[in-house]
């Protein structure tokens, strides 16, 4: 199965300066607890922005035409998603950025979304729109704020619609 896994803000927002918008201490828990022993696929830029490099007990996959595999220690890197996705067996999880989930959109059959209930003052990089008449909401499990978490937000996921 192929999965996008992202935090969104309402107004579609994903990441500021390379960086992500929120920090959520759940949403990592559950980003986490997904992606552990399946196969992250990610761009250059997402990978650049791990604190700590390749994400552990995780095969990771980058996505760079011009890079070269020293520059990605701990991971497989090729040219195409769709190279990548052929090399791939089991659980495969999109993790970024931007125009790597708007490749992925055509081929993911999952979306584990976190919504944030908030419009972030500054962003730069954005989620494709989610249109719901190819993709069926499931579940939803919301979440106030607490001491931990600034903003209240939902963990939503969605399953492409048979054609």
């Amino acid at each position: 199965m192929i999965s996008i896994i992202v935090a969104i803000a309402e107004n579609n927002a994903i990441g500021f300066e390379n960086k992500l918008i929120y920090w959520l201490p759940n949403d990592l828990k559950r980003f986490k607890s997904l992606t552990t022993g399946n196969t992250v696929v990610m761009g250059r830029k997402t990978f650049e922005s791990l604190p700590k490099g390749a994400l552990p007990n995780r095969r990771n996959i980058v996505l760079s035409r011009g890079g070269k595999p020293e520059e990605f220690p701990g991971a497989d890197l090729f040219g195409s998603l769709h190279e990548a996705l052929a090399s791939c067996e089991g659980d495969v999880f999109i993790i970024g950025g931007a125009s790597v989930y708007g490749e992925a959109f055509a081929v993911a059959d999952r979306l584990c979304v976190t919504y944030v209930y908030d419009t972030p003052e500054k962003a730069d990089t954005f989620f494709p729109e989610i249109d719901k008449s190819v993709w069926e909401e499931v579940s939803r499990e919301e979440h106030n704020k607490d001491e931990k978490h600034t903003q209240r937000y939902a963990f939503v996921d969605f399953i492409r619609k048979k054609k």
